[in-house]
């Protein structure tokens, strides 16, 4: 993963998603996912373009599952923004770069 690419783990999520001082965006995924494997290197370089701005991560569901189903994560991809320690917006499935941009600049408002 990039140096901009941060893992979220189920021991760590409150502090780093819930409280973080700026918007979050968490990529939920799992390494048998191929469509999740296919967005990995777009959400790297949107996390390089957002860097400072919005912190931007992974959450295997797999190894951290008590997140996904508190969030009731069903399927994979998962890309939801939080803010202010609430969900405020979602894409779900293999989303293009330009969408999740747009929902990257929406969410910084």
């Amino acid at each position: 993963m990039s140096e901009n690419l941060l893992e979220f783990t189920d021991a760590g999520f409150e502090s780093d998603v819930l409280g973080a001082d700026k918007p979050v965006l968490v990529d939920f995924w799992a390494t048998w996912c191929g469509p999740c494997k296919a967005l990995t290197p777009t959400v790297e370089k949107l996390a390089g373009e957002f860097a400072g701005r919005i912190a931007v991560g992974k959450m295997d569901i797999q190894s951290h599952p008590l997140t996904a189903g508190k969030l009731g994560i069903r399927s994979i991809p998962a890309l939801l923004f939080f803010k202010n320690g609430q969900v405020v917006d979602s894409l779900m499935g293999a989303a293009s770069e330009d969408k999740i941009r747009d929902k990257m600049e929406s969410v910084l408002g």
